[in-house]
């Protein structure tokens, strides 16, 4: 039974008709590699193996997956040109989880997975931390953070894995991917998604799969951007495109609620102003800043 599949440069080996293997999220990344939208490269763990997790544990589980997941990341690898585990040109992904029916903020995403310590990329921050930082600073964003104070983060977030686990935190990215991949499989049956699924009415048995995906970044500077978008209006249903972004940002800070996204389009931008109450005049200075 094959429990890896691998999707990206427009191809991939599963599709939108294996929900129940791949997830809601790994049947939709492959089919919209199938489509030839420019979806970063990856991997999708089957839900199977969730159950298998489930019955027989953590060790058995990565034995039995172990070679084929070093494959997928060697193919990852290959698309993007870059390597899993080097401090110079690292490959960083993320690891999400993606049952077939959807369990929004139930179960646990690790992003920028891949980290070492001379690696020339920036990791996401624990808040309590950085909130304390920036206070210190007098700094409202992240962005304002410079470079010696995401140093200074750095040493903090090891030193707050150390307290928290008695352990300190992995600098091998291997570990830290089976750390990911393990810390997701674990999250479904974490209390809030046992709940949920009782709410909702989801089976237990039916499991999750396991995302692994390149990452790409919105943080870069303010010639990146992080965003949203839907090909209809969430709230009504009105076949209209729509969404947000936020320029020099990752996924998460569109929706932490400290930075106001722009609107993509600008009838999106009307409607937003409308709903606040602006003017036309005030929306076109705020969406022109």
């Amino acid at each position: 039974m094959k429990k890896i599949f691998t999707f990206g440069d427009g191809k991939a080996e599963g599709d939108a008709s294996m929900r129940n293997t791949l997830g809601g999220k790994g049947a939709n990344l492959a089919e919209m590699n199938k489509l030839g939208m420019p979806v970063p490269p990856g991997f999708t763990i089957t839900t199977d193996v969730c159950t298998e997790y489930t019955q027989y544990g953590k060790e058995a589980v990565v034995k039995d997956i172990k070679s084929d997941v070093e494959k997928a990341i060697a193919h990852v690898e290959t698309l993007t040109g870059k390597k899993f585990n080097d401090p110079q040109n690292p490959l960083l992904v993320s690891v999400r989880s993606g049952a077939r029916a959807s369990m929004p903020g139930m179960m646990d995403t690790v992003l920028n997975l891949g980290m070492k310590p001379k690696s020339k990329t920036e990791t996401d921050p624990f808040e309590a931390i950085i909130d304390k930082v920036k206070e210190e600073k007098g700094i409202k964003f992240d962005t304002e953070l410079e470079v010696e104070d995401l140093q200074k983060l750095v040493s903090l977030f090891k030193a707050a894995v150390k307290e928290h686990t008695g352990k300190d935190f992995p600098d091998s990215a291997w570990d830290q991917l089976w750390g990911g991949i393990c810390a997701v499989f674990d999250s479904w049956m974490n209390e809030r998604a046992i709940l949920y699924r009782r709410m909702n009415q989801i089976p237990e048995e039916w499991g999750t799969a396991v995302n692994v995906q390149a990452m790409v970044y919105g943080n870069m500077g303010n010639n990146s951007a992080t965003g949203v978008a839907f090909s209809r209006d969430a709230a009504t249903g009105e076949n209209i495109f729509n969404g947000e972004y936020l320029i020099n940002a990752q996924g998460e800070d569109v929706v932490a609620g400290i930075r106001t996204p722009q609107q993509i389009t600008i009838e999106g931008s009307r409607r937003w102003a409308a709903l606040q109450g602006i003017s036309e005049e005030e929306r076109v200075l705020i969406f022109s800043s």
